[in-house]
């Protein structure tokens, strides 16, 4: 399951997921960072041709881990053992070897078979070395084998799972191709080049690595300003020829520079100018399940930039370039010594909030000086540990909070060191060393918690967190999807929404209107038609497609067709991933152009067969289209590729009950009853079908642990109250019954329904 959810995440999935895009002040930053600004016209250039007048700046870069990002193999390059070398996974050993002065490995081909490959570009440097393969149709592939730079030793980077030579995850599968995996950031003004037509790529780049221009931007018009010798007499850089001027820029524009590469995203245009704002060529994805705890603690690789949105550094003008230097990607002092440049007595004149007071004491972190515990990052940015071998910190830069972990069972840096310790413990230590009001802080970590589980009572909660603008863009974002699926106060908070000034706050709330009624829509999304982000313009053009384009004016139409020419490119630009065949499908089903709906469904299929979601919705497809022996095939096949999901054994169970094949239904929804114990509206389907059965006294217990799950839902209640009346228990059924006109008041079915059984009751009596 965790794969394909992987994988779904690398690009955008209209109508599944919502995605962050960056909390942007209106107006803030220089120029080159403005939507609409105006692009200089520049090439790129050598990087040698920057080392001219920028000798130290080009020296500290060079060696660093941005100019080791990828390189041809060389003796120069490769930090790997080629001596004869073998390496055992499950049973199958490589070799690594060097013939003629090359680089070979002998290892499983995606046959299954022995093969010699011979290693084209090493990829990374510190503390891992991957290795590219090349392969027909101008992919390069990533050896699933690398080189652990520091314990100088070979390691799979899926030690406890065997990989299937026919598996997407195997080195020579779908997800480790590096022209749609990697690419992106290792090399300088990359193209992918990827052909549909022929699945095939021409993939292209300036240098190979990440060099000067890739944060600066192309160079050949800065360059000739400078050779021309004229001084620089003004601020703006476009007069020098800058594309982007790093150095004038505000805060959040400088961490602009850096987060395309340091987000967990997806692309939304294969045009990349620097300069241009973030949120016109890619969108970082939000606080899902997969990647963060419910109080934002990193869970999956996020790259930082969507943990550092929610910290209050960030929100108060911290850089990236405050901690790194930019050059050499080191940091600027060692240990505590980093932090105390700003967290000390004398404090920091940049960032007045802050309270200036000695931080490195054990008068405030409680721990023996030099100690563990004693280090700022331990507590405030604990690291986990990805690929094996690579400890990243979380960036958040968050205040320990135990209490949070005896709440929702998120994790904590107190326990994380104190691996013998309960969250218990660690919350009573806390408040024995800061004092009871520790303990009450509010967090929205208890808000996305409720709101993940579909808590009823999650739903205002979820509204006042949208609604509140001194929380974190991406946080509002988050409680904007997770509020899809509430009731009419939630579609209220969505339709305000979409004029948030953030429009990371706009992307979400239009994606929350999917299931909004055309005149919602209508009233509220075309003005986002024009809005100056393309993330908002083309999920806006997403959301209308399909509503009569009649009741758009001749402008209005006009944008639309705009909007969705944009929102198609991405998704063709994705398309060598199921997830961009799985959008366009989306679109087309939208426009009902059914058949070429079913061509994308095909292709997401074929590129990986475990890809769930493109089957889910194939078959969803095929029962809207009245093909129901197809779409039962497709859930069955799901099923049977992952027959631990509950979701997919929901929708064949109902499925199989709109066929009236009761009993399969039965079954079905009895497992998925199981594995989603917590759903109650998977237990009131499981007792529709099982009361359709004959099975009352099971139909009854699976309503009642509806009821117990959702006391409010009046669905259930109905059930309840029927389900006693068709048996004459007329005293149990009164309850209910009054319960449901208590919800409905002036209802007239739940009215009637009470009128009848108290009647039955009197008689009865």
């Amino acid at each position: 399951m965790k794969r394909w959810l992987s994988a779904a995440l690398l690009v955008v999935i209209a109508g599944a997921l919502v995605w962050v895009v960056l909390a942007r002040r209106p107006g803030a930053g220089g120029t080159p960072f403005k939507s609409g600004a105006k692009r200089i016209a520049a090439s790129y250039v050598d990087n040698q041709t920057c080392a001219e007048c920028h000798r130290n700046e080009f020296t500290e870069w060079t060696g660093s881990d941005h100019e080791q990002a990828m390189a041809p193999a060389s003796d120069q390059t490769v930090r790997g053992n080629f001596a004869n070398a073998t390496f055992t996974n499950y049973g199958m050993t490589s070799r690594f070897f060097k013939k003629d002065g090359r680089f070979f490995v002998n290892t499983e081909a995606g046959d299954g078979r022995l093969q010699d490959f011979e290693i084209k570009y090493t990829f990374g440097i510190r503390p891992l070395q991957q290795y590219l393969i090349e392969f027909p149709g101008g992919r390069l592939q990533a050896l699933g084998i690398a080189w652990d730079t520091k314990q100088r030793r070979w390691f799979h980077l899926y030690p406890n799972e065997k990989i299937a030579h026919d598996d997407p995850l195997h080195w020579t599968g779908l997800y480790q191709n590096w022209n749609l995996m990697c690419a992106d950031c290792h090399s300088t003004n990359l193209k992918k080049n990827y052909d549909p037509a022929t699945e095939t790529y021409q993939t292209t780049w300036d240098v190979i690595d990440v060099s000067c221009q890739s944060c600066h931007g192309p160079g050949s018009a800065h360059v000739a300003w400078a050779r021309r010798h004229v001084p620089r007499t003004t601020d703006s850089s476009q007069a020098i020829g800058l594309v982007v001027d790093v150095k004038s820029a505000s805060p959040h524009d400088q961490v602009a520079t850096c987060m395309p590469c340091h987000s967990r995203r997806s692309r939304l245009s294969p045009d990349d100018w620097a300069g241009r704002p973030y949120l016109d060529t890619f969108l970082p994805a939000l606080l899902t399940p997969e990647l963060y705890h419910a109080d934002g603690q990193i869970l999956g690789e996020d790259y930082e930039y969507g943990s550092f949105l929610q910290s209050r550094m960030y929100a108060d003008g911290v850089r990236c370039t405050d901690c790194h230097n930019p050059h050499s990607v080191k940091l600027r002092a060692d240990g505590n010594a980093l932090c105390v440049r700003c967290h000390s007595v004398q404090g920091d004149a940049r960032f007045a909030k802050l309270e200036a007071k000695a931080y490195d004491t054990p008068a405030h972190h409680f721990h023996p000086a030099g100690s563990s515990g004693a280090r700022c990052v331990n507590c405030h940015m604990p690291a986990k540990t990805y690929m094996v071998v690579d400890p990243r910190r979380d960036h958040s830069f968050r205040i320990p909070r135990p209490d949070l972990s005896v709440k929702i069972g998120t994790p904590n840096a107190c326990t994380g060191c104190h691996k013998e310790k309960t969250a218990s413990w660690a919350a009573a230590t806390v408040a024995r060393w800061y004092g009871p009001a520790r303990r009450h802080e509010p967090h929205y970590g208890e808000v996305i918690a409720a709101g993940r589980a579909g808590k009823r009572e999650a739903e205002p909660q979820l509204i006042a967190l949208v609604r509140d603008s001194t929380v974190p863009g991406i946080v509002r974002a988050t409680a904007l999807e997770l509020l899809r699926g509430y009731g009419p106060e939630a579609s209220q908070t969505m339709i305000a929404a979409v004029a948030d000034a953030d429009p990371l706050v706009r992307v979400a709330a239009v994606t929350g209107l999917d299931q909004a009624t055309a005149d919602e829509k209508l009233s509220v999304v075309p003005a986002l038609l024009h809005d100056p982000i393309r993330a908002v313009r083309i999920e806006a053009a997403r959301s209308l497609a399909g509503l009569v384009p009649d009741r758009l004016d001749s402008a209005g139409r006009a944008e639309l067709a705009a909007g969705l020419a944009e929102y198609r490119q991405a998704q063709w630009y994705n398309s060598d991933v199921p997830g961009g065949n799985l959008n366009l499908a989306i679109l087309e089903t939208a426009l009902q152009q059914f058949d070429s709906a079913l061509i994308h469904y095909h292709t997401a299929i074929r590129l990986d067969p475990d890809f769930l979601p493109a089957r889910v919705n194939l078959g969803n497809l095929y029962n809207q289209l009245g093909r129901n022996a197809d779409a039962e095939r497709e859930f069955r096949e799901a099923v049977a590729r992952a027959p631990q999901n509950g979701d997919l054994r929901y929708s064949l169970g109902l499925l199989l009950a709109e066929e009236h094949r009761l009993p399969e239904a039965v079954e079905q929804l009895d497992r998925a009853a199981q594995l989603l114990p917590d759903r109650p509206r998977v237990q009131y389907n499981y007792a529709l079908a099982l009361q359709g059965t004959g099975k009352m006294k099971q139909a009854e217990a699976a309503l009642l642990d509806a009821y117990r799950l959702d006391s409010q839902d009046a669905d259930v209640i109905y059930a309840l109250a029927l389900l006693y009346a068709q048996q004459a228990k007329w005293q149990r059924a009164l309850p209910y019954a009054r319960e449901l006109v208590r919800l409905a008041p002036g209802a007239p079915e739940p009215a009637q329904l009470l009128q009848r059984i108290e009647m039955e009751q009197r008689g009865n009596r």
